[in-house]
């Protein structure tokens, strides 16, 4: 019995895989750089879409889409499996559609790396200082000692207000005004920024707020004339027009069903439970709406093309979104790492973005200079100004437990390994196997118990 074939009966939600994926696979070949372009190997290249292969053979990645850019040139463009169908709980004969690089997807908390940047192009503006008080736009939120909390703190995740109260209905997506009433009436569970605890909701939806009271218009249509019509972007949006709706692929509980206590911490990340979060990311009504923490639809190739600006200092294709120093400012740690107590681990923040850190980090190895964000602990979009390098994982099976997590970071070291960054170590990243081995160690006792 393979170890799928052993996951299978211990309920784990994975899909069927074929031994040969090549009709599985289609890539925007006209877009990829050959890769000494990009001062790459084709051996590297080609190690590094092996490890995505790897993450669909795990049967947790209905579909995944995945860009690529180094120094600037796309060096993979391409996406496996299916955007509709084939998914755990679909029907053999189901319609089944091909994942392509212009599939889009939900970014989900990948959303709340626009939303910041957002903020930060107001604070260029002029329009607000990140040092405000949110009291200042939001005078509702001042309740409960919450008056020299700041715009800083909330984007940061150090707000006070990392979730909404328990057995909230989820069904208060869908009402914004009441939501903001809901969270501006929350008691910090902080004094002014005292300690860092994820915001998953919370934080994006003040941030969302304060850009409608500011500039007059909801976030989706600041987005819209600020950076998504001056890339020329497809989707990029929070939500989709109706139309498209159905161009937007499925999203599929995997892995392991969560049990307590993990689906304790799970749902108070998220503020519901996880599979209530990939319903109601499915369903149509959910792209018609803002959320500006989770509902953010883009394809891989514009995610990278995000990082791509913010690596450039600001600027793309020569369309310049934001000053460099805006960039800086944006992707500083604001505190050093430490104990998220909402996530549960080590985390190390900027002013809106996941960072990584050395030995190892969320963006692999040796990573402390890159920034990003995880989408659902699934989708995985950051840029490594060390490799010079944009990144856009975009997957469809949403799973904290599975068979996922040794080929993911297996995958997380393979770009760090195969992008080098000697200017930054003073030789060749390949050279990290005195941690590799202990810590793959580990990943194995995770998943075979």
């Amino acid at each position: 019995m393979t170890l799928i074939d052993s996951l299978k009966s211990k309920a784990f939600r994975i899909i069927s895989i074929p031994d040969d994926l090549s009709s599985l696979i289609t890539h925007d070949s006209l877009s990829e750089a050959e890769p000494v372009d990009a001062e790459m190997t084709r051996e590297g290249v080609d190690a590094i879409w092996t490890g995505v292969e790897d993450l669909y053979r795990s049967g947790c990645y209905p579909g995944i889409t995945f860009c690529l850019r180094r120094k600037g040139r796309v060096v993979i463009n391409r996406a496996i499996g299916h955007s509709h169908g084939n998914g755990p709980g679909d029907s053999p004969d189901s319609t089944k559609t091909l994942m392509t690089p212009d599939t889009p997807i939900c970014q989900y908390s990948a959303s709340k790396a626009v939303t910041a940047m957002l903020i930060h192009l107001l604070a260029e503006q002029g329009m607000i200082s990140l040092s405000d008080p949110v009291m200042k736009y939001i005078p509702e939120f001042a309740v409960h000692g919450k008056h020299k909390i700041t715009i800083l703190n909330v984007i940061s995740h150090h707000g006070g207000i990392p979730t909404p109260p328990r057995n909230v209905d989820p069904e208060i997506l869908f009402d914004n005004e009441k939501l903001v009433q809901l969270i501006c009436d929350l008691k910090p569970t902080s004094k002014d920024g005292g300690s860092m605890a994820y915001h998953a909701v919370t934080g994006g939806t003040i941030m969302g707020e304060i850009v409608q009271r500011v500039t007059g218009k909801d976030i989706r249509a600041f987005l819209d004339e600020s950076i998504r019509k001056p890339l020329g972007f497809r989707y990029f949006s929070y939500g989709v027009r109706e139309e498209d709706i159905k161009n937007v692929a499925t999203n599929y509980s995997t892995g392991l069903p969560l049990i307590f206590p993990v689906s304790a911490i799970a749902k108070r990340a998220l503020s519901v439970a996880w599979d209530d979060v990939v319903r109601i990311g499915n369903q149509p009504r959910f792209y018609k709406i803002i959320v500006p923490a989770a509902n953010l639809v883009a394809t891989a190739d514009e995610m990278s093309q995000f990082f791509q600006m913010l690596l450039n200092g600001g600027e793309l294709n020569g369309k310049r979104i934001f000053k460099p120093s805006t960039i800086r400012q944006a992707v500083a740690p604001v505190a050093k790492m430490g104990f998220d107590g909402t996530m549960v681990v080590p985390m190390r923040y900027s002013a809106g973005l996941m960072l990584g850190a050395s030995p190892v980090g969320m963006w692999g190895p040796y990573s402390e200079v890159a920034y990003g964000h995880i989408g659902f602990m699934n989708i995985f979009c950051w840029a490594d100004p060390a490799r010079d390098i944009s990144v856009s994982l975009q997957t469809t099976g949403k799973s904290l437990i599975g068979t996922h997590i040794g080929p993911l970071a297996r995958f997380l070291f393979g770009v760090g390994r195969h992008c080098s960054m000697k200017e930054a170590v003073g030789g060749d990243i390949g050279s990290f196997a005195s941690f590799k081995a202990p810590f793959q160690k580990m990943l194995r006792r995770l998943i075979l118990g």
